[in-house]
């Protein structure tokens, strides 16, 4: 099914009801006064996760510890197995998706962990326990290099969604990292900021303004994300795992990443959508046989 057949993935985060439609009415009202106001309350709106952290907020339980580090004026909160100080394992950070939290990593690093590799959950910012109300991926991409300044070089990545894209970019950029493991990898800023304009009728001049103002906070082009500029920078072994049946990531920019990649295999599953991908058995096992090689 082509992407332009599909509902808009936009809808999965942004849901009907009465919130969604004061969103898309104040958006409108501020392009009637100028598409620069549009493009200001657009980016404001697209960086704020929904639903708020606080509602899916959840400690992990022992043996995970928390420990928070300095980010960027405010903090991130980490989670790592209480025998990790008293060991030496091949470290492996994991990261959730947009909306998402360390928690929902947990299967996957209770895995690794009986691997004898050294997992480290992460909040990213604006997430779970990490501070701040709002975020972009360029920031993301940010905290997984402070995330392995503090852990030292890294022996893997796991990534979900958005969180799979800014470790694509992270590493294309040098992140000192041997593997990588994505789940559900999220479509290009450019693909996802088309399905957010439609969803919240965006004129052409407020949409342009959206894009000029992410690419500042980018350092440079949305093009930088895509899959023929990543492709050519990343030398590591990647691990795509992605379910055909996923609406808010299709499949068709999983496949595109795994034609471009130069040590690239892509694990498909059926029926299980973008995050119950993350705790079925057989893409744990995947996982780690992956980072275990």
């Amino acid at each position: 099914m082509s992407l332009s057949a599909q509902a808009n993935p936009a809808s999965l985060f942004y849901a009907g009801g009465l919130t969604a439609t004061l969103l898309r009415q104040g958006l409108r009202l501020a392009q009637l006064m100028g598409p620069q106001l549009g493009g200001a309350l657009a980016l404001r709106l697209f960086c704020s996760p929904l639903p708020p952290k606080f509602l899916g907020r959840r400690s992990l339980p022992a043996p995970w510890l928390a420990e928070d580090w300095a980010f960027e004026g405010s903090q991130l909160r980490a989670w790592r197995h209480a025998a990790a100080a008293a060991t030496q394992r091949p470290r492996v950070l994991l990261v959730h998706g947009w909306g998402g939290r360390a928690s929902q990593m947990r299967k996957l690093g209770e895995a690794l962990w009986q691997q004898g590799l050294d997992p480290v959950l992460l909040d990213l910012p604006a997430h779970g326990h990490s501070g701040g109300w709002s975020s972009h991926l360029p920031q993301w991409r940010r905290a997984l290099f402070a995330a392995a300044s503090r852990l030292g070089p890294l022996h893997g990545v796991v990534a979900h969604s958005l969180g799979a894209v800014a470790a694509l970019s992270a590493a294309a950029r040098g992140l000192p990292v041997q593997r990588l493991a994505l789940l559900a990898t999220s479509a290009p800023p450019a693909t996802v900021l088309s399905w957010f304009g439609q969803a919240f009728g965006l004129g052409e001049a407020s949409r342009q303004d959206l894009r000029k103002r992410l690419e500042r906070l980018s350092d440079g082009p949305l093009a930088q994300f895509e899959p023929d500029w990543l492709g050519p920078h990343l030398h590591q072994p990647v691990l795509l795992i992605h379910d055909e049946q996923d609406r808010a990531a299709p499949l068709a920019h999983a496949e595109a990443l795994a034609a471009v990649l130069p040590d690239c295999r892509l694990l498909r599953s059926r029926g299980l959508g973008h995050r119950r991908v993350l705790d079925h058995i057989s893409h744990v096992d995947a996982v780690c046989a992956h980072l275990g090689e």
